[in-house]
């Protein structure tokens, strides 16, 4: 039982309750260099968090940036396929990760290139799921890196709070869709981050419209966009809408997302960095 009496003026310089907070960080490993790291967050699955960190990584990359991709969503990896990548990571002797490499040169980290199969599940409890994260992290050999961008996980819970407390992020961008409820589950990502004192560099709302191949009519398929309301409420930039697109959604299931002529987050690249 401790006696505290909560009188810091009688306490000596080991007390406990003195020291600083310990520091979460995961050392990077030291042949490493990463200069900005920007997570990519959600506050649920399923509105385009993979595809839009992968425009952003290929925006970056076209503008001279060397470009990484930690893929920090590691019971549901997507970011190989987009860029068709499919041969299994290697360890130095030191048992270093080295990343796969995209046709373009930007490096790739992901727990669908470490399984026999691809379509093997990922079943593991939210510690070793955490702690392959920070392995990502620490334990891989980034070579040089301008910008890192996290796709990170899901929600609010155990998981995207390691990525929080684990990595130096330098900020966050978060997706959106035009849905209501999607746009309730947002204002809980952005809350996160505030409460983790990371800052929000912008917002993306995906499935924002189709456009008519004939008239060229854009057409609201899940209402009009709430993201402007989102982003003046908490004084954030909307960094951009992209559109349903076919060619898109095509690019990223062939893996040559690299090809897109048009990638809609060129402008989004210099309001973060």
């Amino acid at each position: 039982m401790s006696e505290c009496t909560h009188d810091c003026s009688s306490c000596g310089e080991n007390c406990s309750s003195r020291q600083e907070p310990q520091d979460m960080l995961e050392p990077l490993y030291e042949k490493s260099n990463v200069k900005k790291v920007i997570g990519v967050v959600s506050g649920k699955g399923g509105v385009g968090k993979s595809m839009t960190t992968s425009l952003l990584a290929v925006a970056a990359n076209r503008k001279g940036l060397h470009t990484g991709i930690l893929d920090g969503d590691v019971t549901g990896p997507s970011i190989p396929q987009s860029f068709g990548l499919h041969e299994r990571l290697l360890g130095n002797a030191d048992g270093i990760i080295m990343p796969a490499m995209t046709n373009l040169g930007i490096e790739v980290v992901s727990v669908n290139l470490m399984l026999e199969e691809e379509t093997q599940p990922v079943i593991w409890r939210g510690p070793v799921v955490t702690d392959v994260i920070k392995q990502f992290w620490g334990k891989t050999l980034w070579r040089d890196i301008d910008v890192m961008f996290v796709d990170m996980p899901p929600g609010t819970g155990e998981v995207p709070l390691t990525v929080f407390q684990s990595m130096p992020l330098d900020g966050i961008v978060v997706v959106a869709t035009p849905q209501d409820l999607v746009g309730m589950i947002v204002e809980k990502a952005v809350n996160m981050a505030k409460m983790m004192d990371v800052p929000i560099l912008g917002l993306v709302e995906n499935m924002s419209y189709i456009k008519c191949p004939d008239c060229g009519k854009e057409i609201r398929v899940f209402g009009e966009s709430k993201i402007e309301a989102i982003g003046d409420k908490y004084q954030v930039p909307v960094l951009g809408k992209l559109p349903i697109d076919p060619k898109l959604t095509e690019a990223c299931d062939n893996g040559l997302i690299e090809n897109l002529e048009e990638i809609y987050l060129n402008g989004a690249i210099d309001a973060l960095l």
